[in-house]
C-alpha cells in the first residue's frame, strides 16, 4: 500500500523477459536525481533476472535423467513383483 499524497514511481519494462513484463519501484527520496533513480531501478531488475536465470538452470544431464528413470522403473517393478509373489 502506498501512503501519502504523491509518490514518484519508476516503471521498468522488460522486453525479452519470461519472468515479468513490468516492475514498479516507489522512490523513497524525492530529491534524488532522476537519471540515478532510473539507473538503480534498472540495475535491481537486471540483478533479479540474473538470479532467476541461475536458479532455473538445468542441473542434470540427459543421461543422468534416463538412468534415474530406468532405476526407478526397475525398483517399482521389483516391488510390484515381490508384492504379487507374497500374495
Amino acid at each position: 500500500m502506498v501512503k501519502g499524497i504523491s509518490r514518484r514511481v519508476i516503471v521498468v519494462r522488460a522486453e525479452n523477459s519470461a519472468v515479468f513484463e513490468e516492475a514498479f519501484f516507489v522512490v523513497r527520496d524525492a530529491a534524488a536525481p532522476e537519471h540515478d533513480v532510473v539507473r538503480e531501478a534498472c540495475a535491481v531488475a537486471e540483478r533479479y533476472l540474473g538470479a532467476r536465470g541461475r536458479r532455473l538452470r538445468r542441473k542434470f544431464t540427459g543421461a543422468q535423467l534416463a538412468l534415474s528413470a530406468g532405476a526407478g522403473g526397475a525398483l517399482a517393478s521389483a516391488v510390484w513383483a515381490a508384492a504379487l509373489w507374497l500374495v
